[in-house]
């Protein structure tokens, strides 16, 4: 759009009688008629309509995201239902009652974009918020953790939970090796709730979401709070056995994508309620683990759950592709007061999400209309020009900050981190693997003593779940995975072990 006024080119239009053209416009007479010599002659060159079709074929489609390819979204709102105002500035929060419409997409992690949706796996859960002060993207799982806490890690983690190289299969030796790399332990919680009932989620709309990240929220007055924000779904939490996920998995690979379609579409529209758990920075100093810590919660009785509204779904896209494929979120993506804190693979994602979407989308895709910030607008004629501009690219408006021109900055009206964080120290390679203590384990022990052992059967079907995957890989990574296990609780390690040698057993009897 120009600054001095709006194009009246539509670049979206489309023709209202129907009459069928190729991609300029140009009326079709015929759809499958081709240009030939004679009727049963070689075609010819000229038969542009043929080219058209066939040339954009072979480019419709975008790469797969890598992760997160296999994926299912809707629209619906975000209400306010209490009051966080002492918390956060930003004005989607700022009135009870006040709604912001919104994007999510639920997603597999490892699966490529036509594998299973019921497969044991993380979810995604990312949600874009077009509030009047821009996008925000909460871009969170449904675990409340995850595997990691060196971004570097992050890459070789992701190839091990896809494809050999050389075989293309997947490979549970790739996957348990990682895991139980003493190095790695860290992500031994984690692999704990994956390996839950909660690793295979019944829907969508039957699990929750996480932020797993903190955050840093202020409100206006400038007082700030370490922040993370659980999404609970309205449904109650359902998960699928390992053999009721595995048996969907071949009868239906989009069971959870026809769930949140059908159920939108029925009118039975799913919600989640929206809580915070705050923390001051005094406390985190005397916290027991870093508070940037991704493989480790923040107990529920010392940092309680508070509410803060509503998320519904109740629309689903008109065109999967336009609405849903090209969807792009990015933890870099927020409003003013909601910032991301030092939480190094977070602070990765800030770059890597974004950068993704540029090559898969390519530069603009800020543009597209389910990406652009149409409640606020957007204004910056220093970001122009690249391949597929389609908002008129700013008219006649110049490309740099010209001294002439007038243009309004407003980060002056609000606090900045200036006075909040002070971070000294020199710049070293810091690599933050598990150490030889137990810290490590001691939430994974719980989950497995406090929480597991009160659901009637989940310890049995936690080892049950371990042991069957595991006992694909060779007897030396079986080992590790049993003494892993065995760390969080001998009992879980043992229990591993018979289910591990029982499939061995039955599968050399099949020899």
């Amino acid at each position: 759009m120009s600054a001095k006024g709006k194009d009246n080119t539509n670049t979206a239009d489309v023709r209202d009688d129907r009459v069928v053209t190729n991609s300029l416009g140009n009326p079709l007479n015929e759809p499958y008629a081709t240009q030939r010599i004679g009727q049963h002659g070689p075609l010819l060159l000229q038969d542009y309509n043929l080219l058209d079709n066939l040339a954009h074929f072979n480019r419709e489609r975008v790469p797969e995201r890598n992760p997160h390819a296999h994926g299912s979204g809707a629209f619906g709102y975000f209400e306010v239902t209490d009051d966080i105002t002492d918390i956060c500035g930003s004005a989607m929060f700022d009135t009870i009652g006040k709604r912001t419409r919104c994007l999510t997409r639920f997603s597999t992690v490892g699966g490529e974009k036509g594998s299973a949706d019921t497969v044991r796996d993380p979810r995604g859960f990312a949600t874009k918020f077009y509030t009047e002060e821009g996008n925000l993207d909460w871009v969170y799982n449904n675990t409340p953790i995850f595997f990691i806490r060196d971004p570097s890690k992050f890459p070789t983690f992701i190839h091990t939970q896809k494809r050999n190289p050389q075989t293309n299969m997947k490979d549970a030796n790739m996957f348990w090796d990682f895991l139980t790399t003493p190095e790695n332990q860290v992500a031994v919680h984690q692999v704990m709730i994956l390996f839950s009932d909660r690793g295979t989620p019944a829907s969508y709309r039957t699990m929750n979401g996480y932020s797993g990240h903190t955050y840093k929220w202020s409100n206006k007055k400038g007082d700030w709070h370490y922040v993370q924000v659980h999404i609970l779904s309205d449904q109650g939490i359902k998960n699928l056995t390992i053999e009721e996920a595995t048996r969907i998995a071949g009868e239906n690979p989009d069971y959870c994508q026809q769930d949140l379609f059908t159920s939108i579409e029925k009118g039975k529209f799913p919600s989640w309620t929206v809580y915070i758990q705050t923390m001051t920075e005094e406390q985190a100093q005397k916290f027991p683990f870093s508070v940037f810590d991704l493989t480790k919660i923040w107990p529920h009785k010392d940092y309680p759950l508070r509410r803060v509204g509503k998320l519904v779904l109740n629309e689903n896209p008109k065109n999967f592709f336009a609405q849903v494929e090209q969807a792009a979120f990015a933890p870099s993506n927020t409003v003013p007061y909601q910032e991301a804190s030092a939480d190094p693979v977070l602070q990765s994602r800030l770059f890597a999400y974004a950068d993704a979407h540029r090559y898969r989308i390519g530069p603009n895709y800020a543009q597209l209309p389910v990406n652009c910030p149409y409640a606020s607008k957007f204004f910056n004629p220093v970001i122009r020009d690249g391949p597929m501009n389609i908002d008129g690219n700013f008219g006649s408006e110049p490309n740099y900050y010209a001294t002439n021109t007038n243009y309004q900055f407003i980060q002056q009206d609000r606090p900045i981190q200036e006075h909040q964080e002070v971070w000294h120290g020199p710049a070293i390679p810091y690599h933050w693997k598990t150490d030889a203590g137990d810290i490590d384990f001691v939430q994974a022990t719980d989950l497995y003593r406090k929480v597991l052992s009160k659901q009637e059967g989940a310890q049995e079907r936690q080892a049950h779940n371990i042991g069957i995957h595991a006992a694909a890989a060779s007897p030396e990574i079986q080992e590790r995975v049993i003494q892993m296990f065995t760390r969080v609780d001998k009992e879980l390690g043992d229990n591993v072990r018979k289910v591990i040698n029982a499939k061995n057993a039955e599968e050399n009897a099949k020899l």
